[in-house]
């Protein structure tokens, strides 16, 4: 094996990819190999780094130097600067906000601060595709020691005293439902890894599998032993196409190196794992939905119980965690249970990995231990809001969360906590808005992704929500009165207490949530006819000051549907009835003449 002086680590994450990465990692070859450097210096595609805003990212290793918003234009600049005249490009260094000077060393980033990367642990640092990095971090130990070392007993004693919680949103204790499955008398029992990640702006196990597959098969092959089970499979989104090709690779190579399959280290442990692949279906997140599209059926919930621990797939004992619960296995093996349960609440320990969207001027991904504030990951790791705006609200939990206010800032982040709040932990997209975030819109947009993801089996969801949407509708389009208020709320409600499953239990937490903490924006909408964050174009109105207008008549030649009049010189008027309100004038009119009402 060649060994390298040093290594320059590009961020393989779809993202990055998507953003000319791929040409980036061509570009930095071809420049080490016309400075005769290929054999000292290696070109390493990674995972996510975390950093999306700032993507590209070309970390160089060993002095970590952390280049942001590289472009494959930049790769010979970094090889002939960086590597050959030991410089740093000082231009493709992160810019701190604050202090306006540039910083190499991602340690020292606000956006990392305050992160601890445990489930995140290899994501950006090793080769994805490549076993052996994998085990050079400690790899497949784990499994060795458990197989070796521990009675399935003792291992499940260990997450139990982690305090690990499932972390695909229900929050469920891992080592007792470990314990459960292992409990269930059968023959055949099923190891079953959830990746079919689908709220809105979530990327984190799509990510982790992508930066490192092998702790998810490593993490399966261990609950195995523990439940004993012989068979795993993974349920992915055929929509995932890098973290199928990445999870492929890593499990023909576990297999080539013997820790999956038949006597695994020779103990005589069995197990081995295929895909499943889903076709986008939000409702399949739920687990007894998951386990009936890989059997072939429609993806639908049934009543529990019984639970999958007991009657699963293929009406076998089956154990069913996410990806990210997975990736916090083989380091709790390692480490201890106790070790994990120091970080965090007690209540809610170890970390969480969150995909911080939206209005945000870090966008990225990101693990905090739990215990963190709003305020913590929003305005420190975040970097607050984008072009100075005021914070709104922050959606946690997807279509199933809630939308939480300033009030909730430093309220510490754990599973019981944002319940409290009426929102939920969920998988772990968290969305920012700013003021110019209309509230109802917003919930009229989550109600608007699960009647489409709905799987339509019970009436509370498949007809409920669907009568929220219209009622969000008509009051956005300003069609509403105070009453209609009154019986959006009684629906949310009963939709809550008589769905059949998870999805269309929390369905109506946008709705009661922004209905809890911006009641003045719904009483605007349907009182005043207005939406005061100028969102809703039914409600707004465009006018023109005749004080103001010095009859330029640009904005009417922008106009594309004629609604401006007035002579050249002359103050000019709007045509509410024909107006389409694009904001084309708005834009155009050089003396703010134009505003909206």
């Amino acid at each position: 094996m060649a060994k390298y002086k040093s290594h320059i680590l590009v961020c393989g994450g779809t993202g990055c990819r998507a953003s000319l990465g791929e040409e980036i990692v061509q570009n930095l070859i071809t420049a080490l190999e016309e400075n005769n450097l290929e054999q000292e210096i290696q070109v390493v595609r990674t995972g996510c780094f975390g950093f999306c805003e700032k993507g590209p990212v070309v970390k160089m290793v060993p002095d970590n130097t952390f280049y942001v918003q590289v472009t494959p234009e930049d790769a010979n600049e970094l090889v002939l600067e960086h590597v050959v005249k030991g410089r740093k490009v000082e231009r493709l260094l992160y810019l701190d906000p604050e202090t306006k000077e540039r910083v190499s060393d991602s340690k020292h980033m606000g956006f990392y601060k305050k992160q601890i990367r445990i489930a995140l642990r290899n994501c950006g640092f090793i080769n994805p595709e490549n076993i052996d990095e994998y085990i050079a971090r400690d790899g497949y130990s784990a499994l060795g020691k458990v197989l070796v070392e521990m009675t399935p007993e003792d291992a499940i004693k260990c997450i139990k005293d982690s305090g690990l919680r499932g972390r695909g949103g229900g929050g469920f204790p891992t080592g007792l439902k470990w314990e459960f499955t292992r409990k269930a008398q059968s023959s055949q029992k099923y190891v079953v890894c959830n990746a079919d990640e689908g709220d809105p702006g979530a990327f984190m196990d799509r990510s982790i599998l992508e930066g490192d597959p092998h702790t998810v098969l490593e993490a399966m092959a261990i609950c195995g032993y523990c439940i004993g089970a012989d068979a795993g499979l993974i349920y992915i989104r055929a929509e995932y196409p890098l973290a199928i090709q990445r999870l492929k690779i890593a499990i023909d190579q576990a297999r080539q190196y013997g820790v999956l399959g038949q006597d695994i280290f020779g103990t005589g442990f069995n197990f081995d794992v295929e895909i499943r692949y889903g076709a986008g279906a939000f409702v399949c997140g739920e687990e007894t939905a998951l386990i009936h599209s890989m059997e072939g059926l429609r993806g639908e919930p049934t009543v529990k119980p019984p639970f999958p621990a007991e009657r699963g797939y293929k009406d076998k004992p089956t154990n069913v965690n996410n990806v990210e619960t997975f990736a916090n296995i083989p380091p709790i093996i390692l480490k201890g249970g106790e070790w994990f349960a120091a970080i965090g609440t007690p209540k809610s320990t170890g970390t969480k990995v969150f995909a911080l969207a939206g209005k945000v001027n870090n966008v990225g991904l990101i693990e905090v231990p739990m215990g963190i504030t709003l305020r913590e990951v929003i305005f420190d790791i975040g970097g607050g809001i984008k072009g100075g705006k005021k914070f709104k609200a922050v959606q946690t939990g997807g279509p199933s969360g809630g939308c939480l206010t300033d009030k909730h800032l430093d309220i510490p982040i754990d599973y019981e906590n944002l319940l409290a709040c009426g929102s939920m932990m969920g998988s772990g997209g968290m969305i920012v808005m700013d003021e110019d975030d209309c509230m109802v819109s917003v919930a009229k947009f989550y109600l608007d992704f699960t009647v489409e993801e709905s799987c339509g089996k019970c009436a509370p969801c498949r007809i409920g929500n669907k009568r929220l949407h219209e009622m969000l509708d008509k009051i956005t389009l300003g069609k509403a009165d105070e009453d209609e208020l009154t019986k959006l709320r009684n629906l949310a409600n009963v939709i809550k207490d008589t769905s059949l499953c998870g999805l269309g239990q929390t369905s109506p937490n946008p709705v009661l949530s922004t209905m809890d903490n911006f009641s003045d924006e719904y009483l605007a909408h349907v009182r005043d006819g207005k939406c005061p964050a100028g969102q809703c174009k039914a409600l707004m109105h465009y006018v023109i000051d005749s004080h103001l207008c010095v009859g330029c008549t640009l904005c009417g030649r922008v106009c594309p549907v004629d609604a401006i009049s007035g002579e050249k010189k002359t103050p000019h008027a709007i045509d509410s009835t024909i107006c389409i309100k694009c904001g084309a004038c708005l834009e155009k009119c050089k003396f703010g003449a134009i505003s909206v009402q």
